[in-house]
């Protein structure tokens, strides 16, 4: 079994007891050390064979606390390391092997080869568009679309950042309501808004000259970050007048 380091999320999973749970309750065992989860996301992660949950007749997952251990391996090592879903999945299936199995690096891909980053700050994970489309379960019209609108971005060399698989789930599952994704630029324009503002915190440490201040500028911005997601969430809670499990 994996072993979660202190406090990681294993310890919050504890205190919900040792049986099945349901995703909402896995969501709020997870947001105390990751704010930005959301419940699309572990689906994502669990279409990617990162974690297997029961399901129940009526199919409902119901995860077990081993499940929401590998969960939280899962986006320390996303967040921590920027490693690709890939990379993560060998490296904890060969953990519960009983291999050693040291934690992998991954640098920037050229033409297939990795390429060592110049920088202090850890590189971030990419995947292709092939890979993006299926994640979201859509095809190359929508992400067209979704691209127009500023919504999901490819970098520079065609492919995406890792977490564009995230937003673009989202996008639609929020089409399912009705939700087009033209009616989506503003929270688009708010999003670039709280990211100028975070970055504009930072951008003193960024230009400092001592190597490891211009690396706390990294943490530092995961920091600011995970407070304004927080802050939105609570601010759209309030102007709705509901409460999320």
């Amino acid at each position: 079994m994996l072993q979660t380091p202190r406090g990681g999320a294993g310890n919050g999973t504890a205190a919900a007891d040792g049986g099945s749970m349901s995703i909402g309750t896995v969501l709020n065992a997870l947001r105390d050390e990751f704010p930005e989860v959301t419940i699309s996301k572990i689906r994502f992660l669990e279409s990617e064979g990162l974690i297997e949950p029961q399901r129940t007749p009526s199919g409902y997952r119901k995860f077990s606390a081993q499940d929401v251990e590998r969960l939280g391996h899962v986006l320390r090592m996303q967040r921590d390391h920027y490693l690709p879903l890939k990379v993560i999945r060998e490296h904890l299936d060969a953990m519960e092997r009983g291999e050693a199995a040291p934690l992998p690096t991954v640098g920037r891909q050229r033409d297939g080869e990795s390429v060592p980053e110049a920088s202090e700050g850890p590189t971030v994970a990419r995947i292709g568009r092939s890979e993006l489309l299926a994640a979201a379960g859509i095809g190359e019209p929508e992400l067209e679309e979704w691209q127009s609108y500023g919504l999901v971005v490819p970098l520079e060399d065609g492919v995406y950042d890792a977490e564009a698989a995230t937003v673009a789930a989202l996008v639609a599952e929020l089409g399912r309501f009705g939700i087009e994704p033209r009616h989506l630029r503003a929270m688009k324009a708010a999003a670039d808004r709280e990211a100028g503002l975070v970055d504009q915190v930072v951008a003193p440490l960024k230009r400092h000259r001592n190597p490891q201040t211009r690396a706390h500028a990294q943490a530092r911005t995961k920091e600011l970050a995970g407070l304004t997601v927080r802050l939105h969430a609570a601010l759209v809670q309030t102007a709705l007048g509901v409460r999320l499990p």
